[in-house]
């Protein structure tokens, strides 16, 4: 699943191409929605002060300007969303310590919660991507719902293919340090036309996902349905370069976010992003390093 999540309702309005510039907004007390608060044109007296009448006050200037993140709070920092984006990770592997303890314990049932906890964390990704306010405890609900199914989808190939999931883990480290140091350099960023592009292709694979999951389910088709030998591989390679454009998307949001000044709770909504577009790259390298090894046997 990619991450839609600053493409709906969940974020705020604020990154089409004619609001990239620094602005300030209020909290609308009626609707609770985020607005731009209009600018007031100063008349001559407030800008310079009248005949025996001092400046206006820098005070009185300053407090009847409105907060950046509206009047529910601090904005959006890098910080926080480093806070919010580790204690989303955080559940993350617990969920994955669960499903690797339990299946010590009790391999059979772990592979039967492996369907329930994938369907699980399917459904609250939709749910989080298009709610129009961020719910931490959904976002943290689905970080454990997808940490108890990447622990046991990693322990069901780990048997069959041992040390993939040390291989898969360092890939998914370096693709992401790539993406990070490429975006701070300046030299990769995300641009209307490759969001375009992005979103058509990301239908296409959801949908041939969704009929290739289909069939695993109900035929007896090969372990990864259509995706098997080089054709499979091929198909990996596309999901990845998609799964990291859906990373420099959320770098590229979460800087927006934070210069615009957007409330400190949407720090929740790049938490849940960053965490959709990492759990999607980790399953894609695993799935083609699984196929690869399949092959070489």
């Amino acid at each position: 699943m990619a991450n839609p999540i600053f493409n709906t309702g969940a974020f705020p309005d604020q990154f089409s191409e004619q609001k990239r510039e620094r602005r300030r907004f209020h909290m609308n007390s009626d609707q609770g929605t985020v607005t731009e608060q209009p600018r007031q044109q100063q008349t001559y007296a407030q800008q310079y002060g009248m005949p025996g009448r001092g400046q206006a006050d820098p005070l009185e200037q300053a407090y009847g300007m409105p907060d950046a993140a509206g009047s529910q709070g601090a904005p959006m920092t890098y910080d926080d969303v480093i806070r919010k984006t580790v204690t989303s990770f955080a559940l993350v592997l617990i969920g994955a310590g669960a499903a690797v303890t339990l299946g010590f314990m009790f391999p059979s049932l772990v592979m039967a919660l492996m369907l329930p906890a994938v369907l699980a964390g399917f459904v609250l990704g939709l749910v989080n991507a298009f709610k129009k306010e961020p719910n931490p405890g959904l976002i943290l609900a689905y970080s454990a719902a997808q940490g108890f199914f990447l622990g046991a989808f990693t322990m069901m190939l780990e048997t069959m293919y041992p040390g993939i999931a040390v291989q898969a883990v360092l890939a998914t480290l370096v693709v992401f340090g790539t993406v990070l140091a490429l975006f701070k350099s300046g030299r990769v960023r995300a641009t209307p036309k490759l969001n375009k592009m992005f979103f058509t292709a990301l239908i296409a694979y959801l949908v041939f996902s969704l009929v290739n999951f289909g069939l695993m389910l109900f035929t007896d088709i090969a372990m990864f349905g259509l995706r098997s030998g080089w054709l499979g591989v091929a198909i990996g390679a596309f999901a990845i370069l998609l799964a990291t454009y859906s990373l420099v998307i959320d770098f590229t949001n979460v800087q927006e976010g934070v210069e615009a000044g957007v409330a400190q709770k949407y720090g929740w909504s790049a938490a849940f992003g960053l965490t959709v577009s990492l759990v999607w790259l980790y399953i894609e390298i695993l799935r083609v390093i699984a196929i690869l090894r399949s092959m070489a046997e």
